[in-house]
């Protein structure tokens, strides 16, 4: 297995087997641990610079999470995303984002719009310099601070389930097919129709966002 993980850092408050947890967690999650890929406990504990046992037991968590899969005689592996997995998701997250433009516009707060508006140029940087990490990183947040714009507790704890396959989802996005330039004005469509409190406007954005993302997907798929 090629060196991927750091020697982690020992948080004298905190169980070492959280610190492995977490740290294997953020490395499926950031895609330094791929879809499909062997997890090999003496590896990861030499990586890590820890024993098999605390490895042993956040493998046995992320099964319990998703994020692994074990088989028998065959070992633990990274879960693969696939294509009726990220579908389903975004039909979820299209019918809690244009809930929530639709939230944001009766609160009006122009001030948190121009935000988004920066964090989008922000976006358009790190694509112009080819930083992955930080498109994701980008992408999220603007998402996240829509939702955050509706006021609804509720409505931004269910986005936050689904912000994980999410984010496991836009590496293979953004590393494989996607078109920022259509993602940046696409987002600056949703934020005008905010601005403007065009609730019908705000939603037809939202959707035709995430209908391109679908149609993005297809590609990466194969699927017609």
């Amino acid at each position: 297995m090629e060196k991927k993980l750091d020697i982690i850092n020992i948080n004298e408050y905190k169980p070492l087997r959280d610190i492995v947890f977490e740290t294997l967690k953020d490395a499926i999650l950031k895609g330094k641990l791929e879809p499909k890929e062997r997890l090999m406990e003496i590896q990861l504990a030499d990586q890590l610079g820890v024993s098999r046992t605390p490895v042993r037991e956040a493998i046995r968590k992320l099964e319990l999470e998703g994020l692994v899969i074990m088989e028998p005689r065959k070992g633990a592996y990274v879960s693969d995303i696939s294509y009726e997995d990220i579908i389903d998701t975004l039909e979820v997250r299209e019918a809690l984002e244009t809930y929530a433009v639709k939230l944001a516009i009766e609160k009006r707060e122009s001030e948190k719009v121009e935000e988004l508006e920066s964090l989008n140029n922000e976006f358009k940087k790190a694509f112009e310099e080819d930083d992955i990490q930080r498109m994701v990183y980008l992408d999220t947040t603007i998402h996240n601070n829509i939702l955050a714009l509706s006021g609804n507790k509720k409505l931004i704890s269910f986005m936050d389930a689904l912000n994980e396959i999410m984010q496991r989802f836009r590496l293979i996005y953004f590393n494989e097919s996607y078109n920022p330039e259509s993602i940046i004005v696409e987002h600056f469509e949703v934020f005008k129709a905010i601005k403007a409190g065009d609730k019908n406007g705000a939603v037809k954005a939202m959707e035709n966002h995430l209908s391109s993302l679908k149609d993005d997907i297809k590609k990466v798929y194969k699927k017609d």
